[in-house]
């Protein structure tokens, strides 16, 4: 009695090895940027929300501390668009598209009809008219 054997697995070429390197870096990336946002986000609110509850359960925070707490709470919005550009080429190019003074001056500058267009999900439509909905 003879058992067949499975096929074997071919081996791993250079390609495949590189195009797995590649997405291995953009998750690696992708999760260091993830890291420093949330890592951001708790620094920026976690003492204000501590300090909230500490408020509501005993009244001692002086209402100075709490400004400057929610405050750095604040701060963390304006370190997103920081942050994004820095770690997200993706993110930089499309900045780089729509505002002008990230534009590098060889770039077209994109029409509201194009960016009106973009944003809606549909290309050019025939114009419709009550008669043909019905």
């Amino acid at each position: 009695l003879q058992v067949p054997c499975a096929p074997s697995q071919p081996a791993v070429g250079s390609e495949s090895r590189r195009f797995a390197n590649k997405h291995s870096k953009k998750a690696l990336k992708a999760s260091l940027t993830l890291g420093i946002l949330l890592g951001m986000f708790f620094v920026a609110w976690l003492p204000f929300f501590v300090t909230n509850v500490t408020q509501a359960v005993c009244g001692c925070v002086p209402a100075g501390f709490f400004d400057v707490l929610t405050w750095l709470g604040y701060c963390n919005s304006t370190m997103n668009p920081i942050i994004y550009p820095l770690f997200m080429r993706d993110f930089k190019r499309a900045m780089g598209k729509y505002l002008p003074c990230c534009r590098r001056s060889g770039d077209p500058r994109p029409s509201a009809i194009s960016l009106s267009m973009r944003n809606s999900n549909s290309g050019p439509r025939a114009a419709t008219s009550l008669k043909n909905v019905l």
